[in-house]
């Protein structure tokens, strides 16, 4: 995660780029425009960037998928950087994710998403800030918005009805987007976070594989 300060400012696109579309993949899931487009967002008052020349290979799409997992549930793929929204029939929506290089990598199996909020507050963890002593100026949070390291959204999972600390969030680094970064969970681009938002209720299971 990478705090306001430390941020690059990023100019503001208006087009969206357009899905990959090869074998088997797929750019039309049945929810209408928009699907697999980046462009800026208005969402509800907060203007969300357009990604600034967001690789075609990281945007979501529909794949076939040959796992176990029943439809409704998350698979969260650390080495790919990917996380895949399990579909009837064979299928899967994809989405790139950065993960952290350490709470991404120390977290794996099975858990549910026990809590979903809008532009989440954040609080850097007390190994964050030993580890990134600038995050220290941080320690007593950061309100939710367009500089907050969460993103637009977050997903809390948990076991045995207790936070486990990991989540699925948004970012305000796109950047960092199919990558490891120096610290965080599984972060998604934005636009990605709040269509996963959308589409997934408290209560979801959501595996993490290592390899």
């Amino acid at each position: 995660m990478v705090p306001p300060a430390d941020r690059l400012s990023r100019r503001l696109f208006v087009l969206g780029l357009p899905l990959l579309a090869a074998g088997c993949v797929t750019n039309n899931d049945g929810f209408g425009a928009g699907w697999g487009t980046y462009g800026a967002v208005n969402d509800g008052g907060v203007l969300i960037p357009a990604a600034d020349n967001f690789d075609a290979s990281l945007q979501r799409t529909e794949v076939a998928w040959r796992g176990p997992q029943k439809p409704g549930s998350i698979v969260v793929n650390i080495p790919e950087r990917r996380l895949y929204l399990i579909q009837p029939g064979g299928r899967a929506y994809r989405y790139a994710v950065g993960v952290g290089r350490s709470e991404a990598l120390n977290f794996r199996g099975t858990a549910v998403i026990g809590r979903k909020e809008k532009w989440p507050h954040w609080t850097p963890t007390a190994n964050m800030i030993a580890s990134i002593p600038r995050y220290r100026a941080y320690a007593g949070g950061l309100p939710g918005g367009i500089e907050n390291p969460l993103g637009a959204r977050a997903l809390y999972l948990y076991r045995d009805g207790h936070d486990t600390y990991f989540r699925l969030h948004g970012t305000n680094e796109p950047d960092s987007i199919g990558g490891a970064v120096s610290s965080g969970c599984v972060r998604l681009l934005n636009q990605d976070i709040i269509d996963l938002y959308n589409r997934v209720p408290v209560g979801t299971t959501v595996t993490v594989i290592q390899g």
